[in-house]
Protein backbone atom coordinates (compact mmCIF):
# COMPACT_ATOMS: atom_id res chain seq x y z
CA UNK A 1 0.00 0.00 0.00
CA UNK A 2 1.04 3.57 -0.37
CA UNK A 3 1.25 5.98 2.27
CA UNK A 4 -0.21 9.03 1.30
CA UNK A 5 0.67 13.08 2.14
CA UNK A 6 -2.19 14.97 3.97
CA UNK A 7 -1.29 18.48 4.01
CA UNK A 8 -2.52 21.20 6.61
CA UNK A 9 -4.87 22.88 3.79
CA UNK A 10 -7.03 19.40 3.00
CA UNK A 11 -7.24 19.13 7.10
CA UNK A 12 -8.49 22.39 7.45
CA UNK A 13 -11.18 21.65 4.44
CA UNK A 14 -12.30 18.95 6.39
CA UNK A 15 -12.26 20.85 9.72
CA UNK A 16 -14.69 23.30 7.73
CA UNK A 17 -16.69 20.83 6.12
CA UNK A 18 -17.26 18.59 9.07
CA UNK A 19 -16.06 15.76 7.63
CA UNK A 20 -15.00 12.27 9.22
CA UNK A 21 -11.59 11.87 9.93
CA UNK A 22 -9.65 9.21 12.54
CA UNK A 23 -6.29 10.76 13.58
CA UNK A 24 -3.55 8.53 15.22
CA UNK A 25 -1.43 11.00 17.21
CA UNK A 26 1.94 9.88 18.00
CA UNK A 27 3.01 12.35 20.10
CA UNK A 28 3.48 12.47 24.06
CA UNK A 29 0.43 11.94 26.43
CA UNK A 30 0.77 15.74 27.62
CA UNK A 31 1.39 17.17 24.62
CA UNK A 32 -1.47 15.74 22.95
CA UNK A 33 -3.74 16.81 26.03
CA UNK A 34 -2.82 19.95 25.86
CA UNK A 35 -3.17 20.30 22.45
CA UNK A 36 -4.77 18.88 19.54
CA UNK A 37 -6.22 18.97 15.70
CA UNK A 38 -10.12 19.50 16.21
CA UNK A 39 -12.90 18.72 14.18
CA UNK A 40 -16.32 17.83 14.80
CA UNK A 41 -16.26 14.81 13.13
CA UNK A 42 -12.99 14.01 14.18
CA UNK A 43 -12.19 10.90 15.84
CA UNK A 44 -8.78 10.40 18.03
CA UNK A 45 -6.33 7.99 19.24
CA UNK A 46 -3.14 8.68 21.45
CA UNK A 47 -0.13 6.48 21.22
CA UNK A 48 3.27 7.84 21.76
CA UNK A 49 5.86 6.73 18.77
CA UNK A 50 8.04 4.89 21.31
CA UNK A 51 5.66 2.25 22.16
CA UNK A 52 5.15 1.88 18.33
CA UNK A 53 9.25 1.09 17.81
CA UNK A 54 8.48 -2.68 18.02
CA UNK A 55 5.45 -2.38 15.82
CA UNK A 56 2.08 -1.50 15.16
CA UNK A 57 0.22 -5.48 15.52
CA UNK A 58 -1.19 -4.38 18.52
CA UNK A 59 -3.42 -0.85 17.84
CA UNK A 60 -4.79 -2.30 15.00
CA UNK A 61 -7.64 -3.45 15.99
CA UNK A 62 -8.62 -0.17 17.59
CA UNK A 63 -8.00 1.55 14.79
CA UNK A 64 -11.31 1.66 11.85
CA UNK A 65 -11.64 -0.14 8.53
CA UNK A 66 -13.79 2.08 7.18
CA UNK A 67 -12.46 5.65 7.92
CA UNK A 68 -9.74 7.75 6.53
CA UNK A 69 -6.80 7.82 8.95
CA UNK A 70 -4.18 10.51 9.18
CA UNK A 71 -1.18 9.78 11.45
CA UNK A 72 -0.01 12.90 12.93
CA UNK A 73 3.11 13.70 15.07
CA UNK A 74 5.00 16.94 16.12
CA UNK A 75 7.31 17.52 12.74
CA UNK A 76 6.51 14.40 10.67
CA UNK A 77 9.18 12.30 10.53
CA UNK A 78 7.43 9.78 13.54
CA UNK A 79 4.43 9.59 11.59
CA UNK A 80 5.79 9.10 8.04
CA UNK A 81 7.23 5.82 10.03
CA UNK A 82 4.45 5.05 11.33
CA UNK A 83 1.99 5.26 8.39
CA UNK A 84 4.39 3.34 6.67
CA UNK A 85 4.38 0.36 9.35
CA UNK A 86 0.78 0.83 8.99
CA UNK A 87 0.45 0.04 5.08
CA UNK A 88 2.88 -2.57 5.74
CA UNK A 89 -0.30 -3.96 7.11
CA UNK A 90 -2.73 -3.24 4.51
CA UNK A 91 -4.18 -0.23 5.47
CA UNK A 92 -4.50 2.91 3.54
CA UNK A 93 -3.25 5.88 5.59
CA UNK A 94 -1.92 9.08 5.42
CA UNK A 95 0.71 11.31 7.11
CA UNK A 96 0.29 15.03 7.91
CA UNK A 97 2.94 17.11 6.24
CA UNK A 98 5.38 18.76 8.67
CA UNK A 99 3.38 17.78 11.50
CA UNK A 100 2.11 19.74 14.31
CA UNK A 101 4.31 22.85 13.36
CA UNK A 102 3.04 23.12 10.16
CA UNK A 103 -0.66 22.68 11.43
CA UNK A 104 0.65 25.67 13.47
CA UNK A 105 1.22 28.05 10.98
CA UNK A 106 -1.44 27.44 8.35
CA UNK A 107 -3.91 30.45 7.66
CA UNK A 108 -6.81 29.48 5.44
CA UNK A 109 -8.45 32.96 3.75
CA UNK A 110 -12.08 32.88 4.12
CA UNK A 111 -14.37 35.77 2.30
CA UNK A 112 -16.47 37.98 5.25
CA UNK A 113 -18.10 39.97 2.62
CA UNK A 114 -18.38 43.19 0.11
CA UNK A 115 -18.34 46.56 1.01
CA UNK A 116 -20.59 49.47 0.65
CA UNK A 117 -18.62 51.36 -1.96
CA UNK A 118 -17.20 47.52 -3.97
CA UNK A 119 -14.75 46.57 -2.07
CA UNK A 120 -14.19 43.32 0.05
CA UNK A 121 -13.18 41.99 3.51
CA UNK A 122 -11.36 38.64 4.37
CA UNK A 123 -10.56 36.74 7.35
CA UNK A 124 -7.51 34.50 7.51
CA UNK A 125 -7.76 31.87 9.86
CA UNK A 126 -5.30 30.06 11.55
CA UNK A 127 -6.99 26.85 12.52
CA UNK A 128 -4.58 25.77 14.39
CA UNK A 129 -3.94 28.19 16.53
CA UNK A 130 -7.07 30.11 16.62
CA UNK A 131 -5.58 32.92 15.52
CA UNK A 132 -7.91 35.41 13.26
CA UNK A 133 -6.40 38.05 11.13
CA UNK A 134 -8.24 40.44 8.50
CA UNK A 135 -7.62 42.07 5.14
CA UNK A 136 -10.05 45.11 3.87
CA UNK A 137 -9.68 45.69 0.37
CA UNK A 138 -10.87 48.58 -1.17
CA UNK A 139 -10.44 50.38 -4.69
CA UNK A 140 -7.15 49.24 -4.75
CA UNK A 141 -5.28 49.60 -1.29
CA UNK A 142 -5.67 47.29 1.26
CA UNK A 143 -5.08 47.09 5.11
CA UNK A 144 -4.67 44.28 7.54
CA UNK A 145 -5.31 43.39 10.97
CA UNK A 146 -3.80 41.49 13.63
CA UNK A 147 -1.12 39.50 11.32
CA UNK A 148 0.39 36.84 12.43
CA UNK A 149 4.05 35.95 11.93
CA UNK A 150 3.50 34.01 8.39
CA UNK A 151 3.79 37.19 6.69
CA UNK A 152 3.72 35.99 2.97
CA UNK A 153 0.28 34.75 2.54
CA UNK A 154 -0.88 38.42 3.41
CA UNK A 155 1.48 39.62 0.63
CA UNK A 156 0.90 36.64 -1.88
CA UNK A 157 -3.00 37.83 -1.21
CA UNK A 158 -2.59 41.65 -1.68
CA UNK A 159 -0.72 40.70 -5.06
CA UNK A 160 -3.42 37.72 -6.44
CA UNK A 161 -5.79 40.47 -6.04
CA UNK A 162 -3.84 43.54 -7.42
CA UNK A 163 -4.08 45.72 -4.29
CA UNK A 164 -1.43 47.87 -2.09
CA UNK A 165 -0.89 47.38 1.28
CA UNK A 166 -0.75 50.78 2.58
CA UNK A 167 -1.66 50.44 6.53
CA UNK A 168 -1.42 47.61 9.19
CA UNK A 169 -2.94 47.66 12.08
CA UNK A 170 -2.49 45.75 15.62
CA UNK A 171 -5.73 46.07 17.57
CA UNK A 172 -3.16 45.07 20.63
CA UNK A 173 0.20 43.88 21.99
CA UNK A 174 -0.18 40.08 21.22
CA UNK A 175 0.89 38.09 24.08
CA UNK A 176 0.06 34.35 22.93
CA UNK A 177 1.32 34.72 19.01
CA UNK A 178 3.95 37.06 16.96
CA UNK A 179 2.93 40.09 14.98
CA UNK A 180 3.92 40.09 11.50
CA UNK A 181 2.33 43.77 11.15
CA UNK A 182 5.54 45.29 11.71
CA UNK A 183 7.65 42.99 9.05
CA UNK A 184 5.12 43.69 6.69
CA UNK A 185 4.51 47.27 6.70
CA UNK A 186 8.47 47.25 6.54
CA UNK A 187 8.33 45.08 3.31
CA UNK A 188 5.43 47.05 1.85
CA UNK A 189 6.32 50.63 3.02
CA UNK A 190 2.42 50.77 4.58
CA UNK A 191 1.72 52.65 8.14
CA UNK A 192 1.97 50.70 11.22
CA UNK A 193 -0.41 51.47 13.70
CA UNK A 194 -0.27 50.39 17.50
CA UNK A 195 -1.98 51.27 20.34
CA UNK A 196 0.14 53.47 22.76
CA UNK A 197 -0.70 52.61 26.03
CA UNK A 198 0.60 49.45 24.96
CA UNK A 199 3.30 50.39 23.26
CA UNK A 200 5.50 52.30 26.05
CA UNK A 201 7.96 49.86 25.89
CA UNK A 202 8.37 49.51 22.40
CA UNK A 203 11.94 49.89 20.21
CA UNK A 204 10.78 51.17 16.96
CA UNK A 205 8.61 53.85 15.12
CA UNK A 206 4.74 53.41 15.26
CA UNK A 207 1.65 55.37 14.33
CA UNK A 208 -0.70 55.62 17.25
CA UNK A 209 -3.73 54.70 17.06
CA UNK A 210 -6.53 56.29 19.18
CA UNK A 211 -9.85 56.36 19.35
CA UNK A 212 -12.28 58.74 17.14
CA UNK A 213 -9.58 59.14 14.42
CA UNK A 214 -10.99 57.50 11.07
CA UNK A 215 -8.39 55.73 8.38
CA UNK A 216 -9.53 55.64 4.74
CA UNK A 217 -8.48 52.22 2.82
CA UNK A 218 -9.62 53.26 -1.09
CA UNK A 219 -13.17 54.68 -0.66
CA UNK A 220 -13.56 52.26 2.65
CA UNK A 221 -13.55 54.11 6.37
CA UNK A 222 -11.97 52.20 9.50
CA UNK A 223 -13.69 54.16 12.67
CA UNK A 224 -11.36 53.42 15.42
CA UNK A 225 -13.05 52.90 18.90
CA UNK A 226 -10.18 52.47 21.69
CA UNK A 227 -12.11 50.94 24.12
CA UNK A 228 -9.22 51.10 26.61
CA UNK A 229 -8.31 47.60 29.12
CA UNK A 230 -9.63 44.87 28.43
CA UNK A 231 -8.69 41.53 25.95
CA UNK A 232 -5.22 41.83 27.96
CA UNK A 233 -3.78 45.30 27.29
CA UNK A 234 -4.76 48.47 28.54
CA UNK A 235 -4.89 49.77 25.12
CA UNK A 236 -7.08 47.30 23.40
CA UNK A 237 -8.80 49.10 20.47
CA UNK A 238 -11.85 48.10 18.09
CA UNK A 239 -12.41 48.88 14.76
CA UNK A 240 -15.60 49.32 12.97
CA UNK A 241 -15.63 49.02 9.13
CA UNK A 242 -17.49 50.29 6.68
CA UNK A 243 -20.45 50.80 9.07
CA UNK A 244 -21.24 46.87 8.93
CA UNK A 245 -18.11 45.02 10.61
CA UNK A 246 -16.63 45.42 14.58
CA UNK A 247 -13.40 43.87 14.75
CA UNK A 248 -12.96 43.64 18.27
CA UNK A 249 -9.56 42.18 18.99
CA UNK A 250 -9.42 40.50 22.09
CA UNK A 251 -12.12 41.85 23.72
CA UNK A 252 -14.89 40.05 22.94
CA UNK A 253 -15.35 36.82 21.68
CA UNK A 254 -17.95 34.43 20.03
CA UNK A 255 -18.41 32.36 22.76
CA UNK A 256 -16.23 34.09 25.27
CA UNK A 257 -14.58 37.37 26.34
CA UNK A 258 -10.57 38.19 27.32
CA UNK A 259 -9.03 37.24 30.20
CA UNK A 260 -7.16 41.08 31.61
CA UNK A 261 -4.24 38.93 33.29
CA UNK A 262 -1.71 38.70 30.27
CA UNK A 263 0.39 41.83 31.83
CA UNK A 264 0.29 41.49 35.22
CA UNK A 265 -2.73 43.50 36.09
CA UNK A 266 -6.08 41.29 36.00
CA UNK A 267 -7.09 43.15 39.40
CA UNK A 268 -6.57 46.40 38.24
CA UNK A 269 -8.01 46.05 34.81
CA UNK A 270 -11.73 43.83 35.41
CA UNK A 271 -13.98 47.31 35.99
CA UNK A 272 -12.30 48.65 32.52
CA UNK A 273 -13.12 45.02 30.95
CA UNK A 274 -16.45 45.42 32.17
CA UNK A 275 -17.08 48.68 31.33
CA UNK A 276 -16.23 47.90 27.47
CA UNK A 277 -18.29 45.10 27.23
CA UNK A 278 -21.19 46.15 28.93
CA UNK A 279 -21.49 50.13 28.41
CA UNK A 280 -18.81 51.18 25.81
CA UNK A 281 -20.06 48.07 23.18
CA UNK A 282 -24.10 48.43 24.11
CA UNK A 283 -23.46 51.98 22.46
CA UNK A 284 -22.63 50.41 19.31
CA UNK A 285 -25.40 49.43 16.99
CA UNK A 286 -26.53 45.51 17.60
CA UNK A 287 -26.33 45.12 13.90
CA UNK A 288 -22.71 45.04 13.57
CA UNK A 289 -20.86 41.84 13.21
CA UNK A 290 -18.59 40.99 15.47
CA UNK A 291 -15.08 39.82 13.94
CA UNK A 292 -12.86 39.16 16.69
CA UNK A 293 -9.36 38.43 16.76
CA UNK A 294 -9.35 34.53 18.20
CA UNK A 295 -11.53 32.17 18.60
CA UNK A 296 -11.36 29.58 21.55
CA UNK A 297 -13.01 26.48 20.60
CA UNK A 298 -13.84 24.75 17.00
CA UNK A 299 -17.83 25.31 17.74
CA UNK A 300 -17.15 28.75 17.43
CA UNK A 301 -16.92 28.44 13.61
CA UNK A 302 -19.07 28.77 10.73
CA UNK A 303 -20.90 26.58 8.56
CA UNK A 304 -17.96 28.31 5.72
CA UNK A 305 -15.27 28.31 8.52
CA UNK A 306 -15.66 31.80 9.07
CA UNK A 307 -16.08 32.99 12.69
CA UNK A 308 -18.24 35.82 13.17
CA UNK A 309 -21.19 37.13 14.45
CA UNK A 310 -23.94 39.90 14.56
CA UNK A 311 -23.30 41.61 17.93
CA UNK A 312 -26.58 42.03 19.10
CA UNK A 313 -26.75 37.76 19.43
CA UNK A 314 -23.39 37.84 21.44
CA UNK A 315 -25.67 40.38 23.96
CA UNK A 316 -28.32 37.76 24.04
CA UNK A 317 -26.03 34.15 24.03
CA UNK A 318 -22.50 35.43 25.18
CA UNK A 319 -22.40 34.41 29.21
CA UNK A 320 -19.50 36.74 29.33
CA UNK A 321 -22.15 39.93 28.31
CA UNK A 322 -24.74 38.88 30.57
CA UNK A 323 -23.64 38.36 34.40
CA UNK A 324 -25.80 40.94 36.45
CA UNK A 325 -23.89 40.42 39.31
CA UNK A 326 -20.24 42.38 39.11
CA UNK A 327 -18.42 40.21 42.11
CA UNK A 328 -19.40 37.32 39.32
CA UNK A 329 -17.70 38.90 36.96
CA UNK A 330 -15.00 39.63 38.87
CA UNK A 331 -14.36 35.95 39.79
CA UNK A 332 -14.82 34.45 35.95
CA UNK A 333 -12.05 36.87 34.74
CA UNK A 334 -9.87 36.68 38.14
CA UNK A 335 -9.96 33.48 38.83
CA UNK A 336 -9.96 29.99 37.69
CA UNK A 337 -8.03 31.03 34.49
CA UNK A 338 -7.19 28.83 31.95
CA UNK A 339 -2.86 28.37 31.73
CA UNK A 340 -1.60 31.20 29.94
CA UNK A 341 -0.16 31.21 27.11
CA UNK A 342 3.32 29.30 26.20
CA UNK A 343 6.43 32.07 26.62
CA UNK A 344 3.54 34.95 26.42
CA UNK A 345 6.56 37.17 28.06
CA UNK A 346 8.86 36.76 25.65
CA UNK A 347 6.14 36.83 23.26
CA UNK A 348 5.29 40.26 24.40
CA UNK A 349 8.74 41.34 24.60
CA UNK A 350 9.31 40.26 20.66
CA UNK A 351 6.07 42.33 19.95
CA UNK A 352 7.78 45.49 21.63
CA UNK A 353 11.09 44.69 19.58
CA UNK A 354 12.95 43.96 22.78
CA UNK A 355 14.36 40.30 21.53
CA UNK A 356 14.58 39.11 17.94
CA UNK A 357 14.24 35.23 18.19
CA UNK A 358 15.13 33.08 15.10
CA UNK A 359 12.60 31.57 13.70
CA UNK A 360 12.85 28.09 15.09
CA UNK A 361 12.64 29.90 18.79
CA UNK A 362 9.55 31.86 17.62
CA UNK A 363 8.12 28.11 16.33
CA UNK A 364 8.36 26.94 19.71
CA UNK A 365 7.00 30.02 21.76
CA UNK A 366 3.77 29.64 20.01
CA UNK A 367 3.21 26.07 20.03
CA UNK A 368 -0.08 25.29 21.64
CA UNK A 369 -3.44 26.22 21.68
CA UNK A 370 -4.20 30.06 22.10
CA UNK A 371 -5.19 30.85 25.58
CA UNK A 372 -6.74 34.24 25.39
CA UNK A 373 -10.09 33.85 26.46
CA UNK A 374 -12.33 32.95 29.59
CA UNK A 375 -15.42 31.50 29.28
Amino acid sequence: MTVKVMHSKEVTKKVFNKEELFILDVRNESDFKDWKIEGENFDYLNIPYFELLDGVEEILEKLPATKEILVVCAKEGSSVMVAEMLSEQGLTVSYLQGGMKAWSEHLEPVKIGNLTEGGELHQFVRIGKGCLSYMVISNGEAAIIDATRMTDIFLDFANEMGVKITHVFDTHLHADHISGGRVIAEKTGATYWLPPKDATEVTFEYNALEGGEVVTIGKTEIDIHALYSPGHTIGSTSFVVDGKFLLSGDILFIDSIGRPDLAGMAEDWVADLRESLYSRYRELSEELIVLPAHFMIIDELNEDGSVSERLGTLFEKNHGLNMEDENEFRRLVTENLPPQPNAYQEIRETNMGKISPDLDKQREMEIGPNRCAVR
